[in-house]
């Protein structure tokens, strides 16, 4: 790839969603915002190599896609009401049919425009009258930037069945006509949560992939982030939206060490904690410390401050497990969920009490979940229950779609036939 085209690519990645964004503000049409933001980089293709990257690209693109949305506009005008208001708005002298649709000039962006714009664009797509995945699914493709052939292999679909969710997604945002704005006051707090959750999905795919070969999904974790540092910017006093990233960027911090030479997975008390980011460390560390100054505690912030217990310890052994255990009751008391519950157990087997940890998890309804048999198995080993650890260690098989956890769990039972434990219980993600 030369490296105009190199920078194009980048360029599409990193300004597609603000782009989208802006013409889906301008002219309120997903499909056209998003159809002529293709073709304005079809044009940079075309053009770039020979005329050279403009000073502004993002801004080439969102000047170009917008003429050629206008003259999209003029030539259809007659087509419906909302079109022709289009025109009103834009202005009959930017529509004369003599305009030159490519016609760009390298002005920059407004900052506080763009952040503005993608705001909505967010909030649009995580509406919930949306299906969850259909929610995670066009935020990456409109607001991340992916293509549809790189969401539907997150997905595990064939991409054509990928471009009729997001087709019909988009259809059902203009059908129930759900409004592209940023949530009144009220609302902001309810709808804000099913922003993050989406976000947190995404990240959580990237990290631990919910099946194939590969321990996870580098470019969805990336991509995750990016939205919630963009996220960060446009709602700079939403603390959760603070502890989200913070989280993201601590558990992100392990990706090196938490796999192997040889590709094993390894889990969070075996790994060489040298390895990790230390500058994504410091600044989680930081946001946390930030969050705890506004004393306005929520569960992604809690969780954020567990992970920077986690990385305080130099070694796994160094861990202040009797910090982590009342992070957690703290986090129980606002988000009581079985996961919560089984981080809990999880962090009072490691205070030294893994009968009580496992009376604990014996309570929860999880019997789906993976990470709670082998959590159940780790304990019962601890324990000298051999046959139920390995009862335990089959279910977690059974359950797992990740080709890496499987390897791990298989090397655990086998090491438990051997006659040692081999590993010990983790909180819901490995490492």
């Amino acid at each position: 790839m030369s490296s105009t085209a190199a920078e194009i690519a980048r360029t599409f990645r990193d300004g597609a969603g603000r782009a989208t964004a802006t013409l889906a503000r301008s002219f309120g049409d997903l499909d056209l915002a998003e159809e002529m933001v293709q073709e304005a980089f079809a044009v940079a293709l075309e053009r770039w190599p020979s005329s050279g990257i403009p000073p502004s690209p993002v801004g080439w693109i969102v000047t170009t896609a917008r003429n050629r949305a206008i003259d999209r506009v003029r030539r259809e005008s007659t087509r419906d009401e909302r079109q022709r208001e289009s025109v009103r708005l834009h202005g009959r002298d930017a529509l004369e049919p003599d305009s030159d649709p490519d016609a760009a000039p390298d002005a920059p962006m407004d900052p506080a425009a763009v952040l503005d714009d993608q705001l909505r664009l967010v909030f649009t797509c995580c509406h919930p009258a949306l299906a969850l995945p259909t929610r995670v699914a066009l935020t990456l493709r409109l607001v991340g930037g992916l293509q549809t052939a790189e969401i539907a292999r997150a997905f595990l679909v064939p991409e054509p069945t990928m471009a009729q969710r997001l087709v019909r997604a988009k259809h059902k945002i203009r059908a129930a006509g759900i409004p592209y704005r940023v949530p009144a006051i009220d609302e902001l707090p309810e709808r804000l949560q099913g922003v993050l959750a989406v976000l947190y999905l995404v990240f959580n795919e990237g990290y631990v992939a919910s099946s194939g070969d590969a321990v996870g999904r580098e470019d969805l974790a990336r991509e995750s982030i990016r939205l919630t540092r963009g996220l960060v910017e446009c709602l700079p006093n939403e603390p959760e939206v603070q502890g989200l990233l913070a989280l993201q960027l601590l558990t992100e911090s392990r990706r090196a060490a938490r796999v192997a030479d040889d590709g094993a997975l390894v889990l969070l008390r075996d790994q060489d904690r040298g390895r990790w980011d230390r500058v994504l460390v410091a600044e989680g560390q930081s946001i946390v410390r930030a969050c705890l100054r506004r004393n306005a505690p929520g569960p992604y912030q809690i969780q954020a401050a567990i992970a920077a217990v986690h990385a305080d310890a130099e070694r796994a052994q160094d861990t202040d497990w009797s910090q982590i255990v009342a992070l957690y009751d703290h986090l129980l008391a606002i988000a009581p969920t079985p996961i919560v519950a089984l981080n809990r157990a999880i962090a009072v087997g490691e205070l030294g009490d893994p009968a009580a940890a496992l009376a604990l998890l014996d309570g929860l309804a999880l019997d789906s979940y993976h990470l709670y048999h082998a959590a159940r198995a780790d304990l019962l080993a601890r324990l000298g229950r051999i046959d139920g650890a390995l009862a335990a260690l089959a279910q977690a098989i059974a359950l797992t779609q990740n080709g890496a956890e499987l390897r791990l769990l298989h090397a655990r039972r086998e090491g438990l036939r051997g006659g040692a434990s081999n590993g010990r219980a983790q909180a819901h993600e490995p490492g």
